[in-house]
């Protein structure tokens, strides 16, 4: 019997199972920056600006105006992990918050009760190109974390835990682990309510490069998950007699080892697993409960208070061009690297 479940072409956003509710692939090169670390006008012409999700050119502005990204916009009930792969990410909340991180590192979220965040992208370079790459993921939180208070973390690229695999013939398979355990390598800490934060819940996040003509054998997890892989760039890999094509997602049976064998140039995939919540599911544009009656507290609550309002100057807040990575937490503790 087939180890894969179901394999479907790749949409956007990607489809996603519990407990994950969502993820995007954001992949740009944008041109060089202006001296607001952004783009003049004549730059995006004939774009829904504010609005822009059609690649053209090589880019999206996404909701940015001047700057590509997502100005200020709320959250509640559940949890954003951005992992940056290449480029530059600016984060801005309304508790005062902010950061900048790399290719990388990761920044995971929890909204909880709820919070107002930008996620823009500086154009920090102006005399090449800005290329942009990374995944944002929603993992859901469980009814009885919905309303914890927000908070955020870092977690930068030299503290993720990193697997080089050398197969037989000396062809290897790069992963970092965001969340779970491979190997008895383990994962940085998530935020403290996470459904990540307890094991037993056997949620896994893991970035794979594969060399060409790698092998890798990718371990079993508890049988109650969710497992998924999302094929993103590449040719085609193998996995248990059946080839998956670039662009494709696949679920699989979680139980049983996976022996994945890459083709003859580099691939590169995202796997998503864990443990359902097993909860009703009541989503709202950026609100995610457990009933429609929530959704409309939320709603009301948002219209009353702003989740804590917008501190910033800007809608579209950037950092100084020549700041480096850092985290600026509510309480006022300032992480620079």
């Amino acid at each position: 019997m087939s180890k894969i479940v179901n394999i479907e072409p790749l949409s956007f956003p990607w489809k996603t199972n519990d407990p994950f509710i969502f993820c995007a692939y954001h992949r740009d090169v944008y041109p060089k920056g202006n001296a607001n670390m952004g783009l003049d006008s004549e730059q995006f012409k004939d774009r829904n600006i504010g609005h822009d999700f059609v690649m053209k050119d090589g880019f999206r502005m996404y909701h940015g105006t001047s700057i590509p990204g997502f100005p200020y916009h709320p959250h509640r009930g559940f949890e954003t992990i951005s992992i940056n792969k290449e480029g530059v990410i600016d984060h801005s909340d309304s508790l005062g918050a902010a950061g900048r991180f790399m290719a990388g590192d990761v920044q995971w979220m929890t909204a909880g009760s709820g919070i107002q965040h930008s996620e823009m992208f500086p154009l920090i370079n102006q005399d090449k190109v800005n290329p942009m790459e990374m995944f944002q993921i929603w993992l859901n939180l469980p009814k009885a974390s919905k309303m914890v208070e927000p908070h955020f973390k870092m977690l930068w690229k030299e503290n993720i835990p990193t697997i080089e695999h050398k197969d037989v013939n000396g062809n290897k398979t790069i992963i970092d682990i965001i969340a779970g355990k491979i190997d008895e390598i383990t994962a940085h800490s998530p935020t403290p309510n996470s459904w990540a934060a307890d094991y037993n819940n056997a949620v896994g996040i893991y970035t794979f490069k594969m060399e060409a003509n790698a092998i890798f054998t990718f371990s079993k997890t508890i049988p109650e998950a969710n497992r998924t892989l999302f094929f993103y760039k590449g040719k085609s890999i193998n996995i248990d007699g059946q080839q998956i094509k670039v662009n494709q997602l696949v679920e699989f049976k979680p139980d049983e080892d996976l022996i994945i064998e890459n083709n003859n140039e580099i691939s590169c995939f995202l796997i998503l697993e864990g443990k359902p919540i097993n909860e009703p599911v009541v989503q709202y544009g950026p609100f995610v409960m457990n009933t429609e009656l929530e959704i409309r507290e939320a709603m009301k609550d948002f219209g009353k208070t702003q989740f804590g309002g917008w501190p910033w100057k800007e809608a579209e807040q950037v950092h100084p061009r020549n700041k480096g990575r850092f985290a600026l937490h509510a309480n006022g503790l300032e992480e620079n690297l």
